[in-house]
């Protein structure tokens, strides 16, 4: 990282949205890392800079919220042949507005190496939600073709459980013709973003998707191949590290996770708070992975991010003149 991208992300460290309260916008939910407002038929999502792990919000991040709309937005501008998505508007770097969808419940993750959560559950001897895998592979390992592994969508500081197809169907969560459906469009989307990934240098290692239903036709919602719902690896360096049995070079937030893991937090009780070495770290990734994606130059915007947002909404018209 060169010393003026540090220096720029250093100065906006106090410069970051925790939370956002436009109550003109509609009903407000929040998420884990965005505000959305509901309002007749549609949302406006707004991308704050938390960042969340072991579904906890540990702290902010400077320019995680812009990285993250813009990703997502670059995503779904390129996916779109594949499957219609809920955008419709980007008023600002920070916001999305999405038509309303009835979302489904269960999280559809595609794996393309066994990594993560699911190479500790291998490890542990158990199934990969609902999957057996082959004995003797190792960590990090690609598997012959992507598996996917849905779970479900954890409430609020609950943590999401892997979940078969089998006990999907079962349960009635997903009728079996639109999970064989989501299945065909996930495992679509997942080699359209290895294919650009690839090219960029990248191997999209695994991800999670978010459908929901629009007038009975499928829809992506929520985000697409960004670094908090994916995985990047540098794929010059796969193979080497792979043979040594090292740590991967990656574009995610695994290394915040792994920060919090060394100061005692792996999901239970209180996260430590960031200090700023790790908040200038995490920024420092989330923009590389931005330029790394989409090829573009990160653009630096440092007005104060609710006042620009504010009038980037008045503008657009969605928010009215006295907030």
């Amino acid at each position: 990282m060169s010393e003026e991208i540090e220096m720029m992300i250093k100065e906006q460290l106090d410069n970051t949205i925790k939370e956002t309260n436009f109550e003109s916008l509609g009903k407000l939910e929040r998420g884990k890392v965005r505000d959305n407002y509901f309002d007749d038929g549609r949302i406006i999502m707004i991308t704050t800079d938390r960042i969340s792990a072991f579904d906890h919000v540990v702290g902010t991040v400077p320019f995680k919220g812009q990285v993250l709309t813009q990703i997502a937005a670059f995503w779904f501008n390129m996916t779109k042949d594949i499957v219609r998505n809920h955008l419709t508007d980007v008023p600002d770097p920070n916001v999305m507005v999405v038509r309303k969808c009835e979302p489904l419940p269960v999280e559809v993750v595609v794996r393309a190496y066994l990594t993560g959560s699911a190479w500790r559950d291998y490890k542990a001897g158990k199934d990969i939600s609902g999957i057996k895998l082959p004995a003797g592979l190792k960590k990090d390992q690609k598997f012959d073709k992507p598996i996917i592994t849905p779970s479900t969508k954890a409430e609020r500081g609950e943590h999401d459980m892997p979940i078969s197809r089998e006990e999907i169907i079962e349960r009635g969560l997903v009728d079996e013709e639109t999970w064989n459906k989501i299945e065909e469009i996930a495992l679509k989307l997942f080699a359209r973003g290895t294919e650009h990934a690839a090219k960029q240098g990248l191997i999209l290692v695994d991800t999670k998707y978010e459908f929901g239903l629009l007038d009975g036709e499928i829809v992506l919602m929520d985000e697409i191949h960004t670094p908090d719902s994916s995985r990047y690896w540098y794929s010059d360096t796969y193979q080497e590290l792979f043979e040594k049995g090292e740590e991967q070079r990656s574009l995610d937030k695994e290394h915040v996770r792994e920060w919090l893991r060394q100061h005692g937090f792996s999901g239970d009780g209180s996260p430590p708070p960031l200090d700023a070495g790790i908040r200038i770290e995490a920024a420092r990734r989330y923009i590389k992975v931005y330029e790394q994606i989409t090829g573009r130059k990160f653009e630096f915007l440092k007005v104060p991010i609710l006042d620009r947002i504010r009038k980037h909404l008045k503008d657009a018209g969605y928010l009215k003149e006295e907030e």
